[in-house]
């Protein structure tokens, strides 16, 4: 099992964590967000994280608000523009990210993912381009990479706005031919294996809990088998490649890999944590990953 760290990030930092929280920058600006699986002591003193944040984002601590979803929101220090950009840029990459306040205190972009990012440019160099799904895919981080390095990128997400979103990531990036599907992820895969499609790379990136656009449930312990059954047949058998994430708090790494393993017929696996370093104080663990290439 590995921990991947993402090196090549100049727009972005983690300042410091623990209590709940992390203290990060984007770009200009710095937030405070909770963060569930910091439970140490800060290193900085709270008076020198409040003397940075520029906003930060505060949960509800009722149970009865909290099962309901809801949140007290963002608390501004000062007057902020409500999105701006941030840049990736590494030896063989270099795109943009629209960054905005969400309702979840979510601002678009999830830091630890460069390490993938990485890995797909990696891929397409050592055994070429072809065609690549990205399901969950979000605001795009991962369908610009690709598409950056040569694959034709289909895009799904269940939410119009989050295809809206990477679409503006697209052009401000100055990328184009992305294709975008608003669907069920589920669903969409398997009309594909009906298709008789293929693909060479497949990247998924589910959330815990979800909605389809027309209300279909997603429980990732309940839904991910089946999706991943889908995907061992849309995964092209040479030359290819799998991306799969996990956030959950509740599976290991060892799950993905004995999934990636079960449903892919994959021998050998890259599997472990993406954990964040920090200008001051601990490493943090930001989410688990498998991934593989078929040469």
């Amino acid at each position: 099992m590995k921990l991947r760290s993402p090196e090549h990030w100049s727009d972005y930092q983690l300042i410091d964590s623990g209590q709940g929280m992390k203290l990060e920058r984007f770009g200009d600006v710095t937030l405070i967000r909770p963060e569930p699986q910091a439970i140490w002591d800060i290193s900085l003193t709270m008076k020198e994280w409040q003397g940075q944040a520029d906003a930060q984002f505060i949960r509800d601590s009722s149970k009865s608000r909290m099962r309901t979803g809801e949140y007290d929101g963002w608390k501004y220090a000062k007057k902020l523009p409500p999105n701006w950009r941030l840049r990736y840029r590494s030896d063989k990459l270099d795109f943009q990210l629209k960054l905005a306040f969400t309702a979840f205190g979510h601002v678009g972009v999830f830091p630890e993912q460069a390490d993938n990012w990485e890995y797909i440019s990696d891929v397409a160099q050592h055994i070429g381009t072809g065609s690549v799904l990205n399901l969950f895919a979000y605001t795009g981080g991962a369908s610009l990479a690709a598409r950056a390095a040569g694959f034709e990128v289909t895009h799904v997400d269940a939410v119009r706005n989050m295809i809206n979103w990477a679409n503006e990531n697209q052009q401000q990036s100055k990328l184009d031919g992305i294709k975008w599907v608003v669907e069920d992820a589920l669903k969409f895969t398997q009309k594909e294996v009906k298709r008789g499609k293929q693909y060479q790379g497949i990247i998924l990136d589910p959330p815990a809990y979800g909605r389809g656009p027309a209300g279909e449930k997603w429980v990732l312990e309940e839904g991910l088998p089946e999706i991943l059954k889908a995907c061992g047949q849309l995964l092209a058998p040479t030359k290819s490649f799998l991306i799969l994430n996990l956030y959950s708090m509740g599976l290991s790494a060892v799950v993905a890999a004995n999934l990636a393993k079960a449903y892919f017929n994959a021998k050998e696996v890259e599997f472990g944590e993406f954990v964040i370093n920090a200008v001051h104080g601990h490493s943090l663990p930001l989410g688990i990953f498998v991934r593989f290439t078929r040469p």
